[in-house]
């Protein structure tokens, strides 16, 4: 089964808005910063699906789905409900950016991966 999150940050694009850190803060490009970031993006878009039934069911479906299929779903939903996609890119936008901050691609899938690696 294809974790929610990869398929969620597979509908959203990628929008590039840097904020600069505190002086407290982590490092954002760094192992700790990044998975801050993803943690409280996937608490806000928790919420935010929980909120949102027919944008949870599509994504919790896509999940069973073929990869031609869940995208063409999830297509499907978020052109007839464009509010709610712009809202989870809003949700995702902290993460995406990383990619332009650091340098890197912060996919879920590397995520999922590594969480896989430490189980």
């Amino acid at each position: 089964m294809k974790p929610i999150a990869i398929l969620l940050f597979s509908a959203s694009a990628v929008f590039a808005t840097v904020s600069a850190p505190t002086a407290a803060a982590a490092d954002p490009c760094s192992a700790s910063g990044l998975a801050t970031t993803a943690s409280g993006v996937l608490s806000q878009a928790g919420a935010y699906l929980d909120a949102h039934p027919g944008a949870n069911d599509v994504l919790t479906a896509a999940g069973n789905q073929s990869t031609p299929d869940a995208t063409a779903a999830i297509r499907g939903y978020f052109v007839g409900h464009p509010g709610e996609f712009l809202d989870l890119q809003n949700i995702a936008r902290p993460l995406t950016s990383l990619r332009g901050q650091c340098g890197v691609a912060v996919s879920p899938s590397q995520l999922a991966a590594l969480f896989d690696a430490l189980a």
